[in-house]
C-alpha cells in the first residue's frame, strides 16, 4: 500500500484518523466487512459506486460489503494515494484516491481508480465514520460511460 498523507492539523486526532483508515484498508484487502465498518457510526450514510443513490446504516453496508467482496477469488487490493486529512473540532474529513484491484470469481480482473471522500464525527469520544463518497467520473460525450481508466 503506498499513501502519501498531508495534514492541515499534525498529530493527535489526524494521527488516529489515518490509522483509522489505513485499518479500514487492510480490511478490505482481508474481505473482512466487519472490520472495514468497525469505525463506522450507527446511522453512517454512504454514496458508493453500487446503485441506488445512497446506502445508510452500518448494517447495511457491511452487508453489501460482503455480497461485494464475495464477486472476489482472492484478496481485494486497496491501494491509496494523496490522502489528505483535515481536523477540526469534533468532526473532520479525508479525501483521496483508491485503487481497487484483484481477481473476480468469473475470472476477470478488476484494476480502477476511485474517489474517496470520508468525513468523521467525533461521538462520545471516539472518532466514527459518519459519511463515505466513492465515484469514479464518466465522459460527458454523451455515451455516459464510466472512466474507469483514469490514474491519479
Amino acid at each position: 500500500m503506498t499513501s502519501a498523507t498531508a495534514r492541515k492539523s499534525k498529530g493527535g486526532d489526524a494521527d488516529e484518523l489515518e490509522r483509522m483508515i489505513h485499518a479500514w484498508t487492510q480490511a478490505v484487502q482481508a474481505r473482512d466487512a466487519d472490520a472495514a465498518v468497525a469505525d463506522y457510526a450507527d446511522d453512517v450514510r454512504n454514496f458508493d459506486l453500487a446503485p441506488p443513490l445512497q446506502h445508510g446504516g452500518r448494517k447495511t453496508i457491511r452487508d453489501n460489503l460482503q455480497g461485494w467482496f464475495a464477486t472476489f477469488s482472492g484478496p481485494v487490493g486497496s491501494e491509496l494515494r494523496d490522502l489528505k486529512i483535515e481536523t477540526g473540532g469534533d468532526v473532520a474529513f479525508a479525501h483521496g484516491f483508491n485503487r481497487i484491484h484483484g481477481k473476480r470469481t468469473d475470472g476477470s480482473e478488476t484494476s480502477v481508480w476511485i474517489r474517496l471522500t470520508l468525513c468523521f464525527r467525533k461521538i462520545g469520544g471516539a472518532w466514527k465514520v459518519t459519511h463515505e463518497h466513492t465515484s469514479v467520473p464518466f465522459y460527458m460525450d454523451g455515451s455516459l460511460k464510466a472512466a474507469v481508466d483514469l490514474t491519479p
